[in-house]
């Protein structure tokens, strides 16, 4: 399993249970656009994995953030270093 979710109200919120590889980013990146879409939240989280993110990591990360921009829903990240979150930061600017 990639990832898990619960939702509290009008929030979605995303556990990115690992660091993901070139071999599951795209699964993964599906499994938050799918349930974006479903849920239609107001705002989603993602709890991402200690450490610092592979690439495929932060790639998917972005593009979630991309669909949800695309959908006016704020994207943050939470148990994220700090420089993961200037990496998240840098690459959705």
């Amino acid at each position: 399993m990639l990832t898990s979710h619960s939702v509290d109200g009008d929030a979605l919120h995303v556990t990115l249970h690992h660091n993901v590889d070139v071999n599951t980013r795209a699964a993964a990146a599906v499994e938050i656009e799918a349930l974006v879409h479903t849920h239609t939240p107001r705002r989603v989280t993602v709890q991402v994995p200690a450490g610092e993110p592979t690439p495929a990591t932060l790639s998917v990360l972005v593009r979630a953030h991309r669909t949800c921009k695309s959908l006016d829903i704020p994207l943050s990240l939470t148990g994220a270093t700090t420089a993961t979150q200037r990496l998240f930061a840098t690459n959705t600017a």
